[in-house]
């Protein structure tokens, strides 16, 4: 029971964090079109998550400055790993956001997945 519990954790995992993956490296893909590889995607996805986890729980409780802090530090991470600055950071956020719930909704209403994804905040 704990072996399968702990199958089915890994597999949700794995495919959020795809779906994260997927996202981010459509967003730097869309808005710098450089130096754009899936691994680096995909770091900054788990990274991006990390980050978010983090700040959230320290910072989260904290109205309006909790979201917004947790959300800065996601595109914080962005910046960090793709050149371009804040603005460019920001817009490879946005499409990454947009790409990932696009994707969950179709995947969602299918009934595949739930409807999150690691490494972009839906």
């Amino acid at each position: 029971m704990i072996l399968q519990s702990l199958t089915g954790s890994l597999i949700v995992l794995l495919v959020n964090l795809i779906i994260g993956t997927i996202a981010i490296y459509a967003g730097a893909r869309l808005v710098i079109d450089a130096d754009t590889a899936v691994g680096r995607a995909a770091v900054t996805a788990l990274l991006g998550a990390l980050a978010w986890a983090i700040v959230s729980f320290f910072f989260g409780f904290i109205p309006l400055l909790g979201p917004l802090l947790t959300l800065v530090a996601w595109v914080g991470i962005i910046n960090w790993q793709y050149p371009g600055g804040w603005g460019t950071a920001a817009g490879i956020g946005l499409v990454a956001w947009l790409v990932a719930v696009a994707t969950l909704v179709v995947l969602s209403s299918l009934g595949l997945v739930g409807f999150e994804a690691l490494g972009v905040p839906t």
